[in-house]
């Protein structure tokens, strides 16, 4: 009996992977996922864009990524169905992009698509192109069959197929005004200050869900810090609202509340249910919030969150010192099944718990089943309730007993980058947190970072052969100057000074940066919604290289590129906050902080604790008192710190 079920066993796999196309040669988990489609998939490569113009046919280009959760559904739909796999392969041919290996790709389509649109897109992003690379077809998820006027799989691949081969004139006439929309470029330039940014962050800001925009709700980072840095400088009433804003995504459902760690956006105005996704780079760029957060306040719930998350990381994304990029919202119990408790369950798990009447009523409604009958954990109060930690183990006790869900296993250099960062940033409050820092960063650079060539990501133990992008060279020069910060360790800025070089002559080209020195020569954006752009990050390092090595030429192309965004940025205001940030930076000006290491090691975490946004501290071996520089000029100098935090706090105005 045995035998036959594992004869049976066998054959269904066997038959589960009957199709195999050309992707099971790449090493991208997303692509793999594709690899025994009955479609017969493409890499994005010449040899497919060859193909195309010789068999003159059109191009489905599709782009997704391996822990999203939209893709996994058109999959299974339409992707592995064998009559659509046919229309398929009939009318075009087909590729398959991974927006994390190729973001530069996925950037210029996604941007493409929000001019064509007036709205942004998203992942799936489907795209018919010419067999010259034209756009004519753009969707984001589509259905395998047509359901009152959306329009499935069944009746567009043909449709689109034979008119491709029948009348290439409207093809052509669809593709004309896609890409005239696209080359409109922004005129007007509006005024934009402090005062302009803190109306724009108050105009989105929602002050009931607390977040920016109703739903769905995403982190934005980005958004927050500059929320936090304009209240700094001295606009009232933001520090409260991005208090209340850490307040809710700790205490509600955007944060796993048994395991740590953020999850990718809020479905809801409130926080309470999530996209149950976790992406590296969500972790990361929220540790330094808490962070900065809890050195201001001491809240307790924000040095726990730090901590948290940290562990959450180790735990679950570091493979030997580095870091995997992100896990799925699903897995073998369905969307969010990892993540969820049943009624029966949360009651066993507070059966014991002397504190279970405050537990519940901080759960509130959330017990009656708030995910397809589920309970995801939210509180509602302004701290986690008595008998927490008891209450959790118990949740983790249950939570051991399933298989946690897909991870991509990719080593993204920028990712890896962010988090090292954030392992620098949180080491003021503990100095553990440094040493981890420079142990992961060694890694990193053993993995991503070869005979002197930088790379864009690896693969487990395959060979990195993606070279680097804009992104991971920002990410990365920006981890090196905070870890220049925490140690004074020389090293750190030498190298972030060669790699702010090496990005220069690869990626800005008259006044413009590019995301990548190939593939379509993406103009690199402004926008860091989902995180950083890489943009304003490099335009913030610069203006902090020119600080620490007093580079007149880094501040050129510093203020060079603030000059030629001016007019997009004044449109977009606190919508590209990092830019915003950078603007900011340069209006208003860094101060080096100068003096020796031991000193500027004793007195860290008081110059932190300065009211002035924009310090960087910078080791000087023959200083024998404290000196604070802008740019041009050292303009105070004393043996006693609190006499220069006055001079700088008096110089400020906004």
């Amino acid at each position: 009996m045995k035998s036959i079920i594992l004869l049976f066993l066998i054959i269904s796999s066997l038959l589960a992977k009957q199709y195999t196309n050309e992707l099971i040669r790449e090493h991208s988990p997303y692509l793999l996922q594709h690899a025994h489609n009955p479609v017969h998939w493409m890499a994005y490569n010449k040899k497919a864009f060859l193909k195309a113009k010789r068999e003159h046919k059109p191009i489905f280009l599709s782009i997704g990524y391996s822990t999203c959760h939209w893709c996994h559904v058109m999959e299974k739909e339409s992707f592995t169905d064998e009559k659509l796999a046919y229309l398929f392969n009939k009318y075009f041919v087909c590729i398959k992009v991974d927006r994390e290996e190729m973001p530069q790709i996925d950037t210029y389509y996604q941007e493409l698509y929000l001019h064509v649109k007036d709205h942004s897109g998203g992942w799936p992003l489907n795209v018919m192109l010419s067999e010259d690379q034209k756009p004519f077809y753009m969707a984001t998820y589509i259905s395998s069959k047509t359901v009152e006027n959306r329009e499935g799989f069944d009746t567009l691949l043909q449709k689109y197929g034979k008119l491709y081969q029948k009348n290439r004139a409207e093809i052509e006439k669809i593709s004309s005004l896609m890409l005239t929309k696209q080359e409109q470029e922004v005129k007007k330039t509006f005024k934009i200050s402090i005062r302009t940014l803190a109306d724009s962050i108050n105009a989105n800001f929602d002050d009931l869900g607390f977040g920016f925009n109703i739903a769905p709700k995403f982190p934005e980072a980005s958004k927050l810090q500059l929320l936090f840095t304009l209240a700094s400088l001295k606009e009232k009433g933001l520090d409260e609202k991005g208090y209340e804003m850490l307040d809710m995504m700790a205490l509600h459902g955007l944060y796993d509340q048994v395991e740590g760690g953020f999850f990718r956006y809020s479905t809801d105005a409130s926080w309470e249910i999530p996209h149950f996704e976790k992406m590296l780079y969500n972790q990361a760029e929220l540790i330094p919030l808490y962070t900065d957060a809890y050195q201001k306040t001491g809240k307790k719930l924000y040095i726990d969150i730090v901590e948290e998350t940290i562990a959450f990381v180790q735990k679950r994304f570091q493979s030997d010192g580095v870091f995997w990029s992100a896990s799925d919202a699903d897995s073998k119990m369905g969307e969010g099944g990892y993540f969820t408790f049943s009624k029966c369950e949360i009651d066993n798990a507070l059966k014991n718990n002397p504190h279970k009447v405050e537990i519940k009523k901080s759960l509130g409604n959330s017990l009656q089943g708030n995910f397809e009958g589920k309970v995801h954990l939210n509180f509602y109060a302004q701290e986690r309730p008595k008998g927490f930690e008891l209450f959790r183990k118990e949740l983790q006790k249950i939570r051991e007993t399933r298989e946690y869900p897909f991870r991509d296993k990719k080593i993204n250099t920028a990712w890896n980058a962010m988090m090292i960062e954030a392992y620098y940033k949180a080491s003021v409050l503990n100095e553990k947190y440094s040493k981890e820092g420079d142990y992961h960063l060694q890694k990193l650079l053993l993995s991503i970072y070869i005979k002197g060539k930088l790379y864009h990501q690896k693969i487990e133990k395959n060979t990195p052969t993606k070279d680097a992008l804009l992104e991971d060279y920002s990410f990365l020069i920006s981890a090196l100057i905070e870890g220049y910060e925490v140690s004074y360790d020389e090293k750190k800025l030498k190298l972030a000074t060669k790699l702010s070089n090496e990005a220069i002559a690869k990626f800005y080209k008259n006044g413009t940066w590019f995301l990548s020195d190939k593939d379509l020569h993406v103009r690199a954006d402004m926008k860091d919604k989902y995180y950083t752009s890489a943009l304003a990050k490099m335009t913030q390092n610069l203006l902090k290289l020119s600080i620490l090595n007093e580079s007149l030429e880094d501040k050129k192309i510093a203020d060079t590129s603030l000059k030629n965004l001016n007019a997009e940025l004044s449109q977009k205001q606190s919508d590209a906050p990092a830019l915003a940030t950078a603007y900011l930076m340069e209006r208003i000006g860094i101060i080096g902080l100068k003096n020796t290491q031991t000193n500027l090691l004793r007195d860290k975490k008081e110059i932190q604790m300065f009211n002035y946004p924009f310090i960087l501290t910078k080791m000087q071996k023959d200083a024998d008192m404290y000196y604070a520089c802008s740019f041009s000029s050292c303009f105070s100098s004393s043996k006693d710190l609190l006499h220069v935090r006055e001079n700088i706090e008096k110089i400020f105005n906004p």
